[in-house]
């Protein structure tokens, strides 16, 4: 009897290696493309990881599209390892794309950020792509209809949002869409949390200015419809990580639909991300849960986060050492116009979990 959960758990695990319930997430693959890989011609789509049929023709539709996704695929990557570096679970998962691990592959509240970033990162990307003239298929966003305010006017080139979040739901959508992959309950997570990562993007879009006038004076601002930087979307959507809903497939009417499992009375909000399965809290390595564990992280002694040595090492202590650090220093001004400086050296002491 002993042995049962140790055999449920490697069931698992065998599971979710060979039927690929995060297939909505393999196409960020594409983050391992090789730079020798030119994208311009259509027979290249076969040869890019990750992807299922809808989005290899996707890809040969929009051909001048990939570069971009590739690009967004990239940044999936660089903007979760950066929003999670004080966590412990810190992302490193993500880097086994397109074969992950079950935090990963399962409905948790991890799979759950992955998602939200994946579906904002790629639009982010198109939108951005258009204002640059990355892309010949778009160009800068539309003027909005309401006046500017005093002193503004509309100018500028727009990101274009609307065009972004249109390609990147249809590339990034398109594992989900298709039939007979994975339970009805874990598309629906996904899908909703896709959406709720479009949501964050939606508002992150922000009047942005430019001042002209004689001597700075600023009189008229060129004011345009910009996004935030990447960071500070993911940075909203790991707020909702913490405040993640765990849900329930449940009959509701004629259908099922998500709803909280503890407050099953109202339906989930459009803005909540939502998760099925609770996940383990990352302590010990255990590769078929997802967990590699906090041993030899580093951790901050003074800090009182989740970067703290007392959280991250999850009561088991840590063990000090020095580091030596050069930096830059006694930097002077010369006119005109550089500036010199010393290397220093200097002795910081670090801390990594037992």
């Amino acid at each position: 009897m002993r042995a049962r959960p140790r055999v449920c758990e490697a069931l698992l695990f065998a599971l979710a290696l060979h039927t690929g319930l995060s297939y909505g997430i393999k196409w960020l693959a594409l983050s391992k493309t090789p730079a020798a890989l030119a994208l311009n011609q259509t027979q290249h789509c076969k040869q890019l990881e990750g992807l299922v049929s809808a989005q290899v023709q996707l890809c040969r539709s929009n051909l001048e599209l990939m570069h971009t996704v590739v690009h967004a695929a990239r940044e999936v990557m660089k903007a979760c390892r950066r929003a999670f570096a004080d966590m412990r679970w810190n992302c490193s998962s993500i880097e086994l794309a397109p074969n992950y691990l079950l935090d990963l592959e399962r409905g948790t509240r991890e799979s759950a950020f992955v998602y939200a970033l994946s579906a904002a990162t790629i639009s982010h990307a198109i939108a951005r792509a258009c204002t640059s003239g990355d892309l010949p298929g778009c160009s800068c966003g539309p003027v909005p209809g309401e006046p500017p305010g005093p002193g503004n006017r509309w100018g500028g080139c727009a990101d274009n949002l609307s065009y972004g979040l249109l390609m990147g739901a249809k590339f990034s959508d398109a594992p989900m869409k298709v039939k007979k992959t994975g339970s009805q309950a874990n598309k629906l997570m996904r899908l909703h949390n896709s959406e709720v990562g479009r949501q964050a993007l939606r508002a992150s879009l922000e009047m942005k200015c430019k001042c002209h006038g004689v001597s700075g004076s600023c009189s008229i601002r060129t004011c345009w419809k910009g996004l935030q930087e990447l960071r500070d979307v993911a940075a909203d959507l790991k707020t909702r990580y913490l405040s993640a809903t765990k849900v329930v497939h449940r009959p509701m009417g004629t259908r099922k639909h998500l709803v909280p499992k503890d407050l099953d009375i109202r339906p989930v909000k459009d803005s909540e991300l939502v998760y099925l399965q609770s996940s383990p809290d990352f302590c010990m390595k255990n590769e078929k849960v997802g967990s590699h564990g906090t041993q030899d992280r580093q951790c901050n002694k003074t800090s009182h986060g989740s970067d703290s040595c007392d959280l991250m090492c999850c009561g088991r202590g840590y063990n000090p050492y020095t580091d030596r650090v050069v930096e830059r220093c006694h930097c002077k001004y010369h006119w005109c116009c550089y500036v010199t400086c010393r290397r220093c050296e200097r002795t910081v002491e670090r801390y990594v979990c037992k």
